[in-house]
């Protein structure tokens, strides 16, 4: 691949955020839906298609722990020959990984982004993009999150999304919906 392209990036779309998981998010079936989606045209047009699977190595870790059905990535997602899969231990999917290093040798110009959670390995991925110099376009509906507290106060899961995604939009990703991304 001489040309510089676009590539899909899909953070952590495993089992465990999903209905009987051990770390279940507000409708991640939405996000999942649109990633699908997605993930065909990609297919479709031959463009590079990276997946990131969270994998927790860190003692007392609640979810994605090794060799379980909940670390797996989604069956409807099932990487297939010849896509990237990068397997990562913290929320930032640069952090000692080979993402950079796909990017630099796919020649990617510009990674699409969906992926759970919102406000964790999403915000954080799209952040440290744009200290490699990597555009982010972020399809809003292809991410879900789930409700958070602070401070005694419940933070339900639609307004988590809304206030990670404002901070994201322009000085980090142009953020989209699933139906207004074309290739």
């Amino acid at each position: 691949m001489n040309q510089m392209c676009k590539a899909l990036l899909l953070i952590d779309i495993q089992n465990d955020y999903f209905s009987g998981g051990k770390s279940e998010l507000v409708v991640p079936e939405k996000a999942l839906q649109v990633a699908e989606m997605v993930l065909k045209k990609f297919r479709d047009a031959g463009l590079p298609v990276i997946h990131v699977q969270h994998i927790n190595t860190r003692a007392g870790a609640p979810f994605f722990l090794p060799d379980t059905e909940g670390c797996r990535i989604h069956e409807r997602l099932t990487p297939l020959y010849g896509e990237s899969v990068v397997v990562k231990h913290a929320p930032n999917s640069f952090y000692n990984t080979n993402l950079n290093t796909i990017i630099k040798e796919k020649r990617i110009a510009e990674l699409v982004v969906c992926g759970m959670m919102t406000h964790m390995c999403v915000d954080t991925t799209v952040r440290a993009a744009k200290d490699y110099g990597t555009p982010i376009t972020l399809l809003a509906d292809g991410c879900a999150t789930k409700d958070l507290s602070f401070n005694n106060t419940k933070l339900p899961a639609d307004t988590v999304q809304k206030v990670f995604l404002a901070g994201l939009h322009g000085m980090f990703a142009n953020i989209i919906i699933g139906s207004e991304f074309h290739l």
